[in-house]
């Protein structure tokens, strides 16, 4: 029972997780907040399994999709454009990492190291989260037309240099569609 009372502990906690919202808006005009962020890169993932590299465990990396920001329960968002919040965003997301996964009997080794894999970005699965990650803030400011980006003076430059890493180098339907996107959001002047 003191197992149980753990884990339930841990996903009461999780809730949390709902009352951090990002920069990205929905077309509504309402903030994403950080769940829906990550249920959304599951279906990114589901739906896009095909262009992942062969061989990815699409499972996986819906984990990783799924705890990638547990983390910002402590350590809150941080903006990618932000670059004075970004200098200390390692040290705060490894403690809040500690804080939380810890907590977890015998599952929280397994989603920290899940977590950490994310993060290094060097694994098949880390490597198609990534790119999703990337990905799907791009297509959630192209349907709010632009708005989180005007608002904070965003151009198509710093948009690809974040992508540098991840989905720059995603495979050629996803990365030719995701230059697609912001050819059209820069013309319709979002960025």
């Amino acid at each position: 029972m003191d197992k149980l009372k753990k884990q339930m502990e841990f996903l009461i906690e999780t809730e949390k997780l709902k009352e951090i919202f990002r920069h990205s808006m929905l077309s509504s005009g309402r903030r994403e907040n950080d769940a829906e962020h990550s249920w959304s890169l599951c279906m990114y993932a589901i739906v896009l399994e095909e262009y992942a590299d062969e061989g990815t465990d699409i499972l996986k990396c819906i984990k990783m999709t799924l705890i990638h920001d547990l983390v910002e329960i402590y350590a809150g968002d941080t903006y990618l454009y932000d670059e004075k919040a970004g200098k200390d965003k390692a040290e705060r997301e490894q403690k809040a990492a500690d804080r939380l996964f810890d907590t977890l009997p015998e599952k929280g080794a397994e989603l920290k190291a899940l977590w950490l894999e994310f993060d290094e970005n060097k694994t098949k699965e880390a490597r198609f989260a990534n790119i999703l990650d990337r990905f799907q803030p791009v297509v959630l400011n192209f349907m709010a037309k632009g708005i989180p980006w005007t608002e904070n003076n965003i151009t198509k430059a710093m948009v690809l240099e974040k992508g540098k890493n991840s989905i720059l180098k995603a495979n050629d339907p996803i990365r030719s569609f995701y230059m697609e996107l912001l050819d059209e959001s820069e013309r319709r002047g979002y960025l």
